[in-house]
This record gives structure tokens, C-alpha cells and sequence, in this order.
């Protein structure tokens, strides 16, 4: 075992050390899995409109289409922000390298603006007062953008540096590979030479 999976698997490491140490592959596969989720949801609501001719309303994925009332809250979507925001800053400091970490912090950076279109979403829900006077509670970029498209926008731009960053990461140069404290890396101790 290397010193730096020993430094993290210490019975006093944090939760947060853990996470980014010895069960950051675990971490991040569960965040995968809940990323994935969400993506899904946004890409059959998008095939449900674009292929199969669905009203917006009618639109709403699977998990809309069975429960119609949990997609129609708004503090569900904010909810799934926070939980992505959280994510990315939880896990970030596990991404030691050059590349994995530059990608991996674009992603928080966007999905951090996209949380904030989330807040001014529900703080006009919850006051009564919308946007530049329309009747619907409306984030800036929606004013140019419809809601459906402006998700699955939202979702590729977050969605697009954290595969670039989970690949940096389980396949690291060299030196990266040996800043690592986790199991992430494919080649388990035989690095890319890059």
C-alpha cells in the first residue's frame, strides 16, 4: 500500500479525505450513476418532444410521466443542482492532476452559474415575482433560450468537462499518477507514458 492511500485510509481521515482518497472511485461512480439519471431523464423528455411529437407539458421523462406533480416542483430541480454543485465540490480535491483537475473545475464553475438560474428560479416562485414581467418564474438564460433546450444545453456543458476530467483522471501521465490517492487510475500503477 502507498503512503497515500495509507494517509486516507486512516481510521481518523475525514469523510471529505475519504471521499478523495480511498472511496474516491466508489464516490464517484455513485455521483456517475446519479448524473447519469438526471441526463436521462432530460434526453427522453427531448425524445418525447422532438420524436415522438409530445407536447412540452406532456414531456416530462420517466419520472414525470408516472409522478407528473414531482416534476412540476421546482425546488426538485434545485435540489438536483445542489446536489451537482455539492458533488463537484466534494470530490474535486481528489482530481490532482493538471488536466483532471482544470476540467473537473470548469465543470463546477458552470454548474455552479446553472445552480444560481435554479435560486432565481425558486426565489420567483416562491415571491410571486417573474422575470422581465413574464407569467412563468424565468432564469436569464431562458429569456433567449426555451427551458427544455436551455436544460439539455445546461446539462452538456457540465456533462462535457467531467468526462474530459474523469478521463484525464483514470488515465494520468506519469506524474499525475503519482499524485494520486485513490484506486481511479486503470492502469493501477502502470501509468501512460505521456
Amino acid at each position: 500500500m502507498s503512503v497515500a492511500h495509507a494517509a486516507t485510509d486512516r481510521s481518523d481521515a475525514s469523510l471529505i479525505e475519504r471521499l478523495n482518497g480511498s472511496q474516491h472511485e466508489f464516490a464517484l461512480r455513485l455521483f456517475m450513476v446519479i448524473v447519469l439519471a438526471h441526463w436521462g431523464e432530460h434526453l427522453l423528455q427531448g425524445f418525447q418532444i422532438y420524436a415522438l411529437g409530445w407536447p412540452v407539458p406532456e414531456a416530462r421523462g420517466l419520472v414525470g410521466y408516472f409522478f407528473p406533480w414531482v416534476i412540476q416542483s421546482e425546488t426538485l430541480h434545485y435540489a438536483y443542482a445542489l446536489v451537482m454543485l455539492a458533488g463537484l465540490w466534494v470530490l474535486r480535491s481528489g482530481f490532482t492532476g493538471v488536466l483532471d483537475r482544470r476540467f473537473w473545475t470548469i465543470a463546477l464553475a458552470i454548474q455552479f452559474f446553472h445552480h444560481i438560474e435554479h435560486l432565481l428560479l425558486i426565489v420567483q416562485q416562491t415571491s410571486g415575482y417573474y422575470l422581465a414581467g413574464r407569467p412563468v418564474p424565468t432564469s436569464i438564460a431562458q429569456l433567449w433560450i426555451p427551458r427544455v433546450e436551455l436544460h439539455l444545453f445546461y446539462n452538456t456543458i457540465v456533462f462535457i468537462p467531467m468526462v474530459v476530467a474523469m478521463y484525464y483522471h483514470m488515465f494520468p501521465t506519469r506524474p499525475d499518477a503519482s499524485a494520486q490517492k485513490c484506486t481511479c487510475n486503470w492502469e493501477h500503477g502502470v501509468t501512460a507514458s505521456v
